[in-house]
């Protein structure tokens, strides 16, 4: 086989694999919007939080350390060695559940029945709010996470395509990143047990009923408070596993939330309301952006994956603006 067609395969393998990452982060948009209607802005910073609290936990970092040593001149730094990293996820996520509860105490209690652009403000204003709090509460400098995950190339997938050349060609093997593989086996089992959980469980059903009607959910005894508690609860483990594979891919940084912005395109592609859309559109975007460097980017001065996914959208958005999977949306004048 041609060392091109070899690297096209490449290529392709590892935008699978790009892509996954990317709908990942666009999962927790799509279950806020499929329950309240709220396009949640603050979805990469969730995820941004949440890998920031985990990493303290697991290095044993009091919160608001620099805070109190500005207040009291102390010298508190950690607490000890930490915990281990199974304990620190557990209680990630019951810190992400009491950041749901408190979100619809304080503030979407207030926010129903409100304009669609009210909500989507909110969340900006919330976005803001948790970077903010997040630098407070464990500080801004880059942190590096281990969660036991496996990172680096595939020596055996290396090797194993290496024969594939054709004799007397200088072909290496393909080189796909490990940790991009777990990411992809993960979304997978997240995508399934989100998808029976909305279709096979009462509190799916009413997460559906919600969607489609606040009202006439009202109407039938549903609690619209607490169908919000859990569909942030549930964004928020979203944004964890987001979190951990992205934080384990780059590092926890702050500029890990504006991951956001390239889940944007994916929602546009999949729909704003389709959990596997999401991921259908990941795929497109990861392959298509790794394809078009890789064939064109050479010849236009590179750099093609910071606006191909938008230039994507955008002619989405002109054909068909409700994505791949999304609900048709037909109004009577």
């Amino acid at each position: 086989m041609s060392p091109v067609i070899l690297n096209a395969l490449e290529v392709i393998l590892n935008g699978l694999m790009a892509g996954v990452m990317y709908a990942l982060v666009a999962l927790g948009f799509v279950l806020i919007y499929k329950a309240s209607g709220i396009f949640n802005y603050a979805q990469g910073v969730m995820a941004l939080f949440a890998a920031l609290t985990l990493v303290g936990f697991q290095t044993g970092q009091i919160p608001f350390a620099h805070l109190i040593n500005a207040i009291f001149g102390t010298k508190l730094h950690h607490w000890g060695d930490g915990m281990n990293t199974f304990l620190a996820i557990i209680l990630t996520m019951l810190v992400m559940i009491l950041f749901a509860w408190l979100l619809e105490k304080i503030v979407l209690k207030h926010m129903v029945n409100q304009a669609p652009i009210i909500l989507f403000m909110t969340t900006i204003g919330l976005a803001y709010f948790m970077e903010g709090f997040g630098d407070l509460m464990w500080g801004a400098d880059i942190k590096t996470m281990d969660v036991g995950l496996p990172s680096g190339g595939s020596f055996w997938l290396e090797d194993f395509t290496r024969g594939w050349a054709a004799e007397g060609t200088e072909y290496y093997g393909m080189y796909i990143d490990v940790l991009d593989v777990w990411a992809a086996g993960i979304a997978i089992l997240l995508v399934i047990a989100l998808t029976l959980f909305s279709q096979y469980t009462k509190t799916g059903r009413a997460l559906r009923a919600v969607a489609d009607d606040h009202q006439a959910a009202l109407t039938v005894g549903i609690s619209l408070r607490s169908i919000w508690i859990i569909v942030w609860s549930l964004a928020g483990f979203v944004a964890l596993v987001a979190g951990i594979m992205w934080g384990s891919k780059s590092g926890v940084q702050f500029s890990l939330s504006l991951i956001a912005l390239k889940a944007l395109p994916v929602l546009i592609l999949g729909g704003f309301t389709s959990i596997p859309g999401a991921i259908i559109g990941g795929l497109i975007i990861g392959v298509g952006e790794k394809l078009f460097e890789y064939s064109i980017g050479s010849m236009i001065g590179g750099a093609t994956e910071n606006w191909f996914a938008y230039v994507l959208a955008l002619a989405f958005l002109m054909f068909r603006p409700q994505g791949l999977f999304g609900e048709k949306i037909i109004e009577r004048v």
